[in-house]
């Protein structure tokens, strides 16, 4: 018969409930996370020292201008690349309001001609709204 006290256990945590619960919270963040709209077409932004954050806004129409001077408006390339083709398509889009806001994000590396055109079709529209997208420049000595 052996009577000697038995020694005590030391505890023991068990983690496998738990990286379940961490692999499940991953999976979970990848699918609901949002990407950036500005990964679908590849542009380079010039850069300004002082860029306004607005908030964004659902009424508004956003021409992109790629690096060969080509138009996006509202994420959709235009068939062709010329200044009556871009003002029936905003008419389209517009549909009579003058009020809406426009956007422009054109890449740096832009014909500068392509800027003035989309001026000019909104100027022509009665579109005053406009707005030029920059990026935000780093300070010099960072």
């Amino acid at each position: 018969m052996n009577l000697r006290p038995r020694r005590p256990e030391p505890p023991r945590v068990d983690i496998t409930p738990l990286i379940d619960v961490v692999f499940l919270m991953l999976i979970f963040f990848m699918v609901s996370t949002t990407f950036d709209k500005q990964t679908q077409l590849k542009v380079d932004l010039p850069s300004a020292s002082t860029v306004e954050k607005k908030e964004q806004q659902e009424d508004r129409i956003e021409i992109t201008i790629d690096p060969r001077g080509h138009f996006y408006v509202n994420d959709r390339e235009l068939v062709s690349h010329d200044a009556q083709t871009l003002q029936r398509t905003i008419q389209k889009i517009a549909d009579g309001r003058t009020d809406l806001p426009v956007v422009v994000s054109g890449d740096r590396k832009a014909p500068l001609q392509s800027m003035v055109t989309v001026m000019d079709v909104t100027g022509r529209l009665g579109l005053a709204r406009l707005s030029i997208k920059a990026a935000q420049s780093q300070p010099q000595g960072q």
